[in-house]
């Protein structure tokens, strides 16, 4: 499962052990599960594809529907609160866990790690050699970041380090967000991932053309980077001034 990440690896096996222990075909098997959502009814169903296509080395035939995924909205923030959320953070640490989430757009996994060698201070970009799909990618290197990067001070290795000398633990990283956004009076509910939806909104209502934000974030299809469209409000601003 190299092209996989960690985490769906991790469910594809839960998935497989489930299928094989109920002694159901994988119709049934998929047909006993249509009461969870959409998504994770698709989860099942490609854990199922990879293990007969990749593990039994049989074809999958099965023709169930898959329903679309729902169209959902992200939770985006403005420029001002996520100021007050990276402003209000006094760990320089954690700081640059929320500017990374925000001015690089990663992923929490990317963020985990990224490693000094991957900053070129130079030419002003970041290389995430460990990203989803195993796609490695290039995104800017923000003036802000760059600074703060600095001030922090390059040791080599991974930029973030748990006190221990381990790598920094996702539910710490949730905390820092969760924590930094209660702290400024933010109701939404705020995770990691939410500062990357910000990002690309933002550069979207910036004028930034929709492919490059793609490249940015490392989306394989195009359609997954148009829930942003749905967001960005540059238009719909301009509408009202119809009224």
């Amino acid at each position: 499962m190299r092209k996989y990440s960690y985490e769906t690896g991790k469910v594809y096996v839960y998935v497989v052990k489930e299928f094989l222990k109920s002694g159901k075909t994988a119709r049934e098997f998929l047909l006993s599960h249509t009461e969870k959502s959409k998504s994770t009814v698709r989860t099942f169903y490609f854990a199922l594809k990879f293990f007969f296509e990749n593990v039994l080395d049989e074809r999958f035939d099965e023709k169930i529907p898959l329903a679309k995924r729902s169209l959902r909205i992200p939770v985006v923030l403005s420029r001002a609160e996520i100021n007050r959320m990276i402003d209000a953070t006094r760990n320089v640490k954690h700081k640059l866990v929320l500017m990374f989430l925000y001015y690089a757009g990663l992923r929490l996994d990317e963020v985990r790690n990224v490693k000094w060698v991957d900053v070129d201070f130079e030419r002003e970009v970041i290389h995430l050699r460990i990203a989803k799909g195993e796609k490695e990618r290039i995104v800017f290197l923000h003036s802000k970041l760059s600074d703060m990067l600095t001030f922090y001070g390059k040791t080599g290795g991974l930029v973030f380090m748990s006190d221990t000398c381990k790598m920094y633990n996702k539910t710490t990283i949730y905390r820092i967000i969760v924590n930094s956004a209660k702290k400024v009076g933010i109701s939404k509910n705020v995770a990691p991932h939410t500062l990357r939806h910000s990002f690309a909104t933002h550069l979207l209502e910036g004028g930034a053309d929709i492919r490059y934000i793609q490249s940015l974030l490392g989306h394989k299809d195009l359609k997954t980077t148009q829930i942003y469209t749905h967001v960005a409000n540059c238009e719909i601003k301009n509408l009202a001034c119809l009224l």
